[in-house]
């Protein structure tokens, strides 16, 4: 299914004008190449079958990457819906969660949705087909004492541990996202203004003020960067003298606010790795994740009495009955989340 043209094409448009992730489209491409997979079992022209009989009549290697390519191609863009409900019923009998197949249905109405603006094919086939309802459990919410302990437990005796301080408490004084936190340059944090600069799509911008321990906490981090940068360029000085090569780096990125030891732009998935090594020394629950923090994060403010148009320009929420889903998780009695939040998701 490597050669198959479709879905690459499909995967260079997630890469190049959606900006996907690597990560978001490795899933994509294993979704579709598993889908592909049970069309073609499913399909009254086998292509195993099919090279066999090539081979037996003399077609080269090339020949039969092709044929088999067009076959798969043909497959796909043939579906119907009748076939997408079998696959979909297919997964259930395979005990995939229901949120894994919502997840590999998206990953199809993308991918055909996608195929029909390419003028391949005249009918969606997932338009007719719906997956069945989930009902959300309540995000995970963390106390107070709890997120001190979180914050408290990277160490200060390097600059690395500084910095994952000052990404703990930057992430709940905000309740910013994993992709807009990673996004964050030098020239966003306004001290003085005590807040931070939010791109978010379509150019707009947002200011969320930061709490003065967020301000102390990065601050720290930038001294003992500073430092730690000094340090390198001193040694790097001293090697050329030596007329040695010096393997560690240290041009750091100046513009980037939360880096990597490489100096390069943190990523989203260093941070939940880090936040898993915190979360065992604070002794919480290892499944809570950076999202937990957002979760916290709102539903204190909402304790604390920010109203809920505040909240929801602070969250950058498009509908406020998304922020709505938070004043749920205020009360004690959660019958709410299964009454009036179920099958809706908190961003």
């Amino acid at each position: 299914m490597n050669d198959c043209f479709i879905i690459k094409d499909f995967l260079n448009y997630l890469k190049l004008e959606k900006n996907y992730s690597r990560h978001t489209r490795n899933s994509y491409a294993t979704d579709l190449r598993q889908f592909a997979d049970f069309v073609n079992s499913e399909s009254d022209v086998d292509v195993n079958e099919q090279s066999d009989y090539m081979q037996q009549h003399g077609n080269t290697s090339g020949g039969l990457s092709v044929q088999t390519r067009i076959c798969i191609e043909e497959l796909l863009l043939t579906a119907d819906s009748d076939l997408i409900r079998k696959y979909l019923l297919f997964l259930g009998i395979k005990q995939y969660s229901k949120a894994t197949v919502s997840r590999k249905f998206a990953c199809l109405r993308s991918f055909y949705k996608f195929l029909g603006k390419q003028n391949h094919l005249v009918l969606n086939p997932t338009n007719s087909v719906t997956t069945p309802r989930q009902i959300k459990k309540p995000p995970k919410i963390l106390e107070y004492e709890q997120v001190q302990r979180l914050l408290q437990a990277p160490s200060t005796n390097n600059w690395l541990d500084v910095r994952d301080r000052a990404i703990l408490e930057t992430l709940y004084s905000t309740g910013l996202r994993i992709s807009e936190l990673v996004a964050l340059n030098m020239q966003d944090v306004d001290f003085l203004g005590e807040v931070v600069h939010i791109r978010t799509s379509g150019k707009k911008k947002r200011f969320l003020p930061l709490s003065s321990s967020a301000l102390q906490a990065i601050q720290f981090y930038l001294e003992f960067r500073k430092k730690r940068e000094q340090a390198l360029r001193a040694t790097k000085k001293y090697m050329k003298l030596r007329n040695k090569q010096i393997k560690n780096r240290c041009d750091f990125d100046s513009k980037v606010l939360f880096i990597n030891k490489n100096g390069l732009r943190l990523s989203g998935r260093s941070i939940r790795r880090k936040m898993d090594k915190y979360l065992k020394i604070a002794e919480l629950d290892p499944s809570i994740s950076p999202q937990t923090l957002r979760h916290s994060f709102a539903v204190h403010m909402l304790k604390n009495g920010t109203e809920l148009r505040k909240l929801q320009e602070l969250l950058d929420h498009q509908a406020l009955s998304t922020t709505r889903l938070y004043s749920c998780l205020t009360r004690e009695n959660h019958k709410c989340l299964s009454e009036e939040c179920s099958g809706k998701a908190i961003k």
